[in-house]
């Protein structure tokens, strides 16, 4: 078939036109484009939300397998910890002894990163309570060295009181369960005063149970004391271990307050699995002061006393061994007067490294050779 030469030559045109355009086009493609990111934004489906923060086990928890093999580490420190603090802590309205007001300021000791805080006792040698001295009366020495600075020293009669009761309700004490039952009822009625302080009771045998949460009722107090029945053995360390590290730790965060535990207890334990020397860190780690009242009324002191003894010491407290039953609600009485009489400290030390670990505190009066100071014996640093 012949082509006639005036249908090719327009044909040859039409081609070379053809591929002058594409050379002039190189950033179009004859595949599709990808998406925008504006649009893959749009299509991909949101991330799941991100998992709770694993919580820390308990010793004797429900659902606990085993307890912490040490204590755990406590979270960064402020104010009224008595250890240094991250930051200035914001001030915090609480109410007035008696008010009834919440919009009246708490007076409280602000600290910084380099500050340490220490509330502590005086009595004379007749266990008085002592309420009148001034900074120059004392001697401080942190980690054996005197402090930097002295930035605040108060006498502090009314700090708001944060406050767990545990009773020992194990088959040891059941014969003088009802009675000490009413003495810490008349305890709690006498002590804690509303919209300003706070407390929890705890009864522990074998296992323990918060029967009363935080709360300033010292009617629902009354009632969680009644609900405890005695029966079982004693987890009294781990009792202990929990209420220091569960419920004290970070109540009352970012003002002054006052943590004690009240332990009513013989001192026998054979439930527990964390030992002694763990509970003792874990108290001074959470800034609690721990009273003990024994609940063995022989005229002789058991090893059980002698366990009381040495977590009241180690933590500023005080152990109390009643020779008669009648005498344990004169040592409840005795306490709640020396709740009430504290000095509290704010010092720079001199040399302070975050490094973990544990500083001891000495505090001397030294104007006077005959009265006692009672105080946590050091505290932790953080760790960077």
């Amino acid at each position: 078939m012949r082509v006639s030469r005036s249908f090719v030559l327009p044909l040859f045109a039409f081609l070379a036109l053809t591929v002058a355009v594409a050379q002039d086009s190189p950033g179009q493609s004859p595949l599709p484009s990808a998406p925008s990111a504006t649009l893959e934004r749009e299509r991909k489906p949101a991330p799941p939300p991100p998992a709770p923060p694993a919580t820390n086990t308990v010793p004797n928890a429900p659902g606990a397998s085993a307890p912490p093999a040490s204590p755990q580490p406590p979270p960064t420190p402020v104010a009224s910890t008595g250890e240094p603090a991250p930051a200035e802590a914001p001030s915090v309205s609480q109410p007035r002894p008696g008010s009834g007001r919440v919009d009246e300021q708490l007076e409280t000791i602000r600290t910084s990163v380099d500050e340490v805080v220490v509330t502590f006792t005086v009595t004379d040698k007749h266990g008085k309570f002592i309420k009148t001295l001034k900074q120059e009366d004392f001697r401080i020495l942190d980690d054996k060295k005197p402090p930097a600075q002295i930035r605040d020293f108060r006498r502090e009669t009314g700090l708001p009181l944060r406050v767990g009761l545990l009773i020992d309700a194990s088959n040891s004490i059941r014969d003088r369960f009802e009675f000490e039952q009413d003495a810490a009822t008349e305890f709690l009625n006498q002590t804690i005063r509303h919209n300003f302080d706070r407390a929890f009771v705890l009864g522990f045998d074998t296992n323990y149970e918060v029967v009363q949460d935080f709360t300033d009722s010292a009617e629902m107090l009354a009632k969680g004391v009644r609900k405890l029945r005695p029966g079982g053995g004693t987890a009294l360390y781990d009792s202990l271990y929990y209420a220091c590290r569960d419920k004290l730790m970070n109540t009352g965060r970012g003002i002054a307050v006052r943590r004690a535990i009240i332990l009513l207890s013989d001192g026998q334990d054979n439930q527990s699995r964390v030992r002694r020397d763990e509970v003792i860190d874990m108290a001074q780690r959470a800034d609690v002061v721990i009273y003990a009242i024994s609940t063995n009324i022989s005229p002789d002191r058991e090893k059980g006393d002698k366990e009381l003894q040495r977590l009241a010491e180690a933590t500023g407290g005080r152990a109390f061994f009643p020779q008669k039953l009648l005498d344990i609600s004169v040592a409840f009485s005795e306490l709640q007067d020396e709740l009430r009489s504290q000095y509290a400290v704010a010092y720079r030390p001199a040399d302070l490294v975050r490094d973990g670990r544990f500083r001891s505190i000495d505090i001397d009066v030294v104007s006077n050779d005959d009265l006692k100071v009672r105080a946590r014996k050091g505290y932790y640093t953080p760790q960077d």
